[in-house]
Formats: structure tokens, sequence, C-alpha cells
């Protein structure tokens, strides 16, 4: 069995590579080849925390795996991750275990690269100005991603904490070619964007439509089981693009409630939901139609991403002899 640990993995996530496996597997979610049933998890109600599990199988990767995920919003600020993982490769073939690999560089980089696909899909061409929301591990993950799909002449970063986000500025200053500032608002961080990536744990709405300007895309990728990270005005005006229609809109605490709560309260119906990703990769379904029209894509994070970038890390680990190979 193949052992890859941490600074193994990322070494083996090239991004370019990553954004095209992942949008691979949208497309065999989307076609119905994916066999991905509802992740399941264990409530840790003590530190407001959980212990996920998410299978899936994607033939067309010959990917089979499962990730175990916990994720303890209480660790923001401490040593430890708010999300750790580790992802368990079969062989799809025996069923024998194959590769144990390390899940929370996956679940960044690959939760990036599914906002890369759809801000390559979604976002003006002439998109100049990227807001980053939040200044944890998915924001700094979000600046790398989505900056290889669009020239970008300004980056803003904007978190709860301004050190934070002062911090994350000039680190991200120093490997981005572009003009990187820190704001204390934001609203002005907002103001202007032309591609706003969400990546807070927030109880509160830190998209607001009346700080978004028309032609914006959004990405939402931030989960708070109290509360919501886009209001009601921005799911309301925006169309709406999602990794998988089933994910989103199961019943909660499993599905979005950046969702599921509008449709609950009757302010949108799941018609709303205008298209999966994969759904656009391929083309079946017509994405930006207008340079005035918003549009939003709410990830909820779902395993076959997890799949796709592990079996595309297990390819890379064979090729270049990485990783520790033990007997079981």
């Amino acid at each position: 069995m193949l052992v890859l640990n941490r600074a193994e993995t990322e070494a083996l996530l090239d991004p370019d590579d990553l954004r095209r496996a992942v949008a691979r597997a949208m497309v065999d979610v989307s076609a119905g080849r994916a066999s991905m049933p509802p992740r399941i998890a264990a409530d840790v109600r003590e530190r407001d925390a959980l212990l996920a599990a998410m299978p899936a199988y994607l033939p067309d990767l010959d990917g089979l795996a499962a990730k175990l995920v916990s994720l303890f919003p209480h660790n923001a600020g401490t040593r430890w991750p708010t999300h750790q993982a580790v992802i368990v490769l079969f062989d799809a073939e025996t069923g024998a275990p194959a590769a144990l690999i390390d899940g929370t560089s996956v679940t960044a980089a690959r939760t990036a690269a599914g906002s890369a696909v759809a801000t390559d899909l979604l976002a003006r061409q002439d998109a100049r100005v990227l807001a980053i929301l939040g200044t944890g591990v998915q924001a700094r993950s979000h600046a790398h991603a989505v900056e290889r799909v669009r020239s970008f002449d300004e980056v803003r970063v904007w978190g709860r904490n301004p050190d934070h986000a002062e911090d994350l500025a000039k680190e991200l200053a120093a490997h981005l070619d572009c003009r990187v500032v820190a704001l204390d608002t934001l609203d002005g961080a907002c103001s202007g964007a032309d591609v706003v990536c969400a990546t807070t744990h927030s109880p509160d709405p830190v998209v607001v439509r009346t700080a978004i300007a028309p032609g914006t895309h959004v990405n939402s990728v931030g989960y708070n089981a109290s509360g919501r990270e886009v209001d009601d005005g921005t799911i309301a005006d925006a169309l709406v693009v999602v990794e998988s229609r089933a994910a989103v809109l199961a019943p909660l605490p499993s599905g979005s409630n950046d969702i599921r709560i509008p449709i609950d309260e009757g302010l949108i119906t799941e018609d709303h939901v205008a298209t999966e990703l994969g759904e656009l990769v391929v083309g079946n379904k017509p994405g930006r139609t207008s340079d005035d029209q918003l549009t939003l894509y709410k990830s909820v994070g779902i395993a076959a991403q997890d799949v796709a970038a592990a079996a595309m890390v297990q390819r890379a680990a064979r090729a270049r002899g990485a990783g520790t190979t033990v007997d079981l």
C-alpha cells in the first residue's frame, strides 16, 4: 500500500492537472456515471464539530476511494487546521486498498480547483479584480488557483482579523504577479470586484447583494451549520451553479444552508439551481449570457472531487517513485 504524507501529497498536486481532473469528475457526476452516496457524519457536539465519511467511484478516472474528514471550527487560530482528512484509495478491479493519502491538502486544493473551473466558465473574460473573503487555508488556495484562469491586476483580501488579512496579503504579494492589498471592510473588498471568493466560516452572510456589482462572479465555499455565507438578495438575483443538485438540495444539515433556507422560506424554488458544473464543462447548459449577469458557484464539497484529486496524486506518485510502500 502506498502512503503519502502531506508534504509529498502537496508536491504532487499540480494545479492545472488538478483543475482538469476535477472538471472531468464533475462531468461524471452530471452524466450520472459516478457512484456517490450522500455523506454521513458523526457530530461532536461539545466542539461544534463533526467527522464525515465521503466515498465515491468514478469510472472514467478509474477512481474508487473514501475520505474521512473532520471539521473542527474551533481550531481556527491554533496549530491544528479546521479541516483534517485522510483518503484511502482502493483498486477498482480487486477492491484491495491501494493508497493512503493526506486528505487535508487534497481538500484545500480540490475545493479551490472547483472554484477555478467555475471561474473559468462563468467569470467575464475581462475580469481584473479578485476579492478574497477570509484568511484561512481556503482563502490562500483560492487566490493561487483562481489567478491561473484570469489575469488579475488586483487581489483584495478581507478578514475579520485585520492583522490576519495583512499577513495573507503580504504572503500572496510575494507569489502573485499583481497588486495585493488588505482591506478593512467587506464593502470595500467587494465593491467593483469582478470575482469574489468567499471562504469563511461566518454564521452571517459575507456576500451581500448591495455590495456586489452587476457582472460579478461569486464562488462560495464556506460552511457554518448555524448560518449562511451568501444573502438572499445574491441568491435570488444570481445564476446559481452547483457541483451536484442532489448534494446541495439535500435536507439540512446535509444540504447547503445558502440554498436550502431560501427554498424552505419560499424565496426561490429548487428550479432556481440552474445547472451543475459538469453540465457547463460539456456545454449542455448555458453559463453567463451577458456581461452584467450575476453568477454564483455554491460549493458544498463532494466526494467525486476528492477521488479525482487522489487518483491523480496516486498516478503522479507512481510515475515519480514518491511515497512509501508498506504491507498491511
